[in-house]
């Protein structure tokens, strides 16, 4: 039996539970009139509901604020160490859309990779891993304790959950994890989101675009 909107009977709730998702979801990223977007990026630029403070630990163990980052421009992976792909990968493409950019616009940014497996992820384990050459320059590692990431992850509106396949020991469980590049502007407030996939050429067209935009 069909409705008059031609669906099964059986398929009306399930398209109401997915209306009130979209509501849900629309309702998490609260943005003023001015938009872009880019086609094959999702590049978002104007204010949004996403970031804020936060109190962390670096790689060196030493805690830092997002007060310490003030005046420069903020590049943000959300991932963790273990990764086996999807963060190296968004990390290398940050590395070559930087490469990209003459030395001094490049040295204007901070990149940062948050991580959001603090139980694994210590201040000596991020070290080693963001000291690999084909991660950005001056990349720094910041982690904290499960809370601490969970507040900073919910305010860039990251959602992240561990996963664990049945019957493997419970040290080789993976992440799955949003997988965006934001760009914070230099009074740490949001500006752009870049796509997991983002050709490296597309993202330093868009750092060209903040800076000219918002020189320093």
């Amino acid at each position: 039996m069909k409705s008059r909107s031609g669906l099964p009977i059986w398929a009306l709730p399930l398209v109401a539970g997915l209306g009130v998702l979209v509501l849900v979801f629309a309702g998490l990223m609260i943005f003023e009139p001015r938009q872009t977007v880019r086609s094959g990026d999702v590049v978002t630029s104007g204010r949004a509901d996403v970031g804020g403070p936060f109190t962390l630990v670096d790689h060196t163990g030493a805690t830092v604020t997002e007060a310490d980052f003030a005046g420069r421009p903020m590049l943000i992976y959300f991932g963790f160490t273990y990764c086996p792909d999807i963060c190296p990968f968004s990390l290398q493409v940050m590395a070559a859309a930087l490469d990209e950019l003459p030395e001094d616009q490049r040295d204007d940014f901070q990149n940062i990779l948050i991580t959001v497996d603090p139980e694994r992820d210590t201040p000596e384990q991020l070290a080693m891993y963001i000291d690999s050459p084909a991660f950005p320059a001056n990349l720094i590692g910041l982690t904290g304790t499960p809370e601490a990431i969970a507040d900073v992850a919910n305010s860039y509106r990251v959602v992240y959950r561990r996963v664990l396949e049945e019957g493997a020991p419970e040290d080789t469980y993976t992440m799955d994890h949003t997988s965006l590049i934001y760009l914070m502007d230099r009074n740490g407030e949001f500006h752009s989101v870049f796509s997991h996939g983002t050709p490296p050429a597309r993202l330093a067209q868009g750092l060209q675009d903040f800076l000219e935009e918002s020189p320093g």
